[in-house]
């Protein structure tokens, strides 16, 4: 096994069970609950902030356009990844999808996409920490940064049973902070008020609906993804889920049901009560809506500032955990630096929680959200396409596979997905061309570092590797014993 294929253009070294006794993570860590609450926890901040920069970017119709659109393309994509990650259980969550179904360059391509959203996403959500810390008490910078970064990636290295109960309770507070909110908001609601911006002079189609044209749409697709991104890394908790068949399509799905939900609530309310020009530009909507409607001292503004925090902390904290286990897995088959994936006497990967981490850190320095928010929708929307791209091939190549969970609509929905993922990747470029050539840039150095070194140095008994070299295997074989055999 450790002899190189030449039809995959790597080549595998053989290692010791002591390397993999090295990189083990906790099994039965996680139920469905626990998975549904980490799909919701990875994205709930995007209720919070950020989103409503999609309302300046292409007025209250552009948005909702564009965030209708993004939800078909959500749904259908997490109906496509249930289904895969009910067959190739493991922490490489897209990886291992693309592994199987792309080979190795698909499967490091589609990693790395993934990393880069999870490494920057963080990084977006410390700056809007930040801006809810200064409305409580009015400190931000680098210092509160500083201080979250330290706090949470501290808690995971103590453990992933913990650290995921914990989370759990810190976004049962954000629900209640979006509940809050809904019945504030409800009984000021009208439908002018999402109609406020004025139409831009000179664009063409501009009116109240879509004050910047149709090319509004456009420029709100990557803050209409915010309202759903992360929550395909729910599969990376496979290793660390009970029973994945069964427990990763029901978490995953049930996720997403909640954040149709809760999307639908803020883009209707906080615009509906406060107005779009008021929201377009806030740094935290959900609080400025009440406190337009209520006046800046309510208790209902207060209570959700301190606790939309816990909203912003809870994807914080999750998608500091998604990056960790994104990492160990491409580590431990050797696509990254092996010592990135050793864990100690926890079953933690520390050094793959501290390293991205650093990172991110660093980025967040430059205090642009709404820069970093792009650049993690740029790595996002390669990873959909590749992930959805592994589901129509997987369908046609291995009908046999084994599926625990079928995608309803079968390729149908994963094609579907795919087209808008392409679309949605396309915006980026529309919204930030130093965004996109900034994450171009990262992208082409780690496809660097692959093609010239760590593509020769891969593991043979990482588990997406073996996966994927038995199908290789049993697909050679029945070539050969197939009677027309070229």
């Amino acid at each position: 096994m450790s002899s190189s294929h030449h039809t995959t253009s790597v080549d595998y070294e053989s290692v010791d069970k002591a390397y993999l006794d090295k990189r083990k993570l906790k099994k039965g860590a996680a139920g469905w609950i626990l998975l549904a609450s980490l799909g919701v926890s990875y994205v709930i901040s995007g209720d919070f902030a950020g989103w409503n920069f999609g309302l300046a970017a292409g007025g209250f119709g552009g948005m909702l356009v564009a965030t209708v659109l993004m939800a078909i393309m959500y749904t259908a994509m997490v109906l496509s990844i249930a289904e895969l990650s009910s067959s190739l259980p493991t922490a490489g969550g897209g990886y291992s999808f693309a592994r199987r179904a792309l080979g190795p360059w698909g499967g490091y391509v589609t990693g790395t996409a993934i990393l880069l959203e999870y490494a920057i996403a963080p990084a977006a959500i410390a700056i809007f920490i930040g801006g809810y810390v200064n409305e409580l008490v009015g400190l931000n910078g680098p210092l509160v940064y500083a201080a979250f970064y330290a706090l949470f990636v501290g808690i995971h290295l103590w453990g992933a049973g913990e650290a995921l109960k914990i989370m759990m309770g810190i976004t049962a507070l954000a629900v209640v902070a979006i509940l809050v909110f809904v019945v504030g908001m409800l009984p000021h609601f009208s439908v002018d008020n999402l109609f406020d911006i004025a139409p831009s002079a000179g664009v063409a189609g501009a009116s109240s609906f879509l004050p910047q044209g149709v090319m509004g749409i456009w420029g709100a697709l990557p803050f209409a993804i915010w309202l759903f991104l992360a929550v395909e890394g729910v599969p990376l908790a496979a290793e660390e889920a009970g029973d994945p068949g069964r427990d990763m399509p029901r978490g995953i799905i049930t996720a997403m049901l909640v954040l149709l939900v809760f999307a639908a609530c803020v883009l209707l309310l906080a615009p509906g009560g406060a107005g779009a020009a008021a929201m377009s530009e806030h740094a935290a909507p959900l609080v400025g809506a009440l406190q337009a409607v209520y006046g800046r001292d309510s208790w209902a503004a207060g209570f959700v500032n301190l606790v939309g925090l816990a909203g912003l902390i809870a994807s914080f904290f999750s998608i500091i955990y998604g990056y960790s286990r994104q990492t160990f897995a491409l580590s431990r088959a050797g696509y990254l630096p092996r010592w990135l994936s050793v864990t100690g006497e926890r079953k933690v990967p520390y050094l793959a929680l501290v390293v991205p981490g650093a990172i991110g850190f660093l980025l967040s320095l430059t205090g642009k959200g709404d820069l970093m928010i792009t650049m993690a929708v740029f790595g996002a929307t390669i990873s959909y396409a590749m992930m959805t791209l592994s589901h129509l091939l997987l369908r046609r190549r291995e009908p046999d596979l084994a599926r625990p969970y079928r995608t309803p609509g079968g390729t149908l929905t994963s094609g579907v997905a795919f087209v808008l993922a392409i679309v949605a990747f396309l915006s980026t470029f529309v919204v930030s061309v130093e965004a996109a050539l900034w994450s171009a840039v990262f992208y082409a150095v780690m496809l660097a570092y692959f093609g010239l070194y760590s593509r020769h140095h891969l593991v043979a008994q990482a588990p997406e590797e073996e996966f994927a070299a038995i199908a290789q295997a049993e697909r050679e074989l029945s070539d050969e014993t197939a009677p027309d055999a070229v």
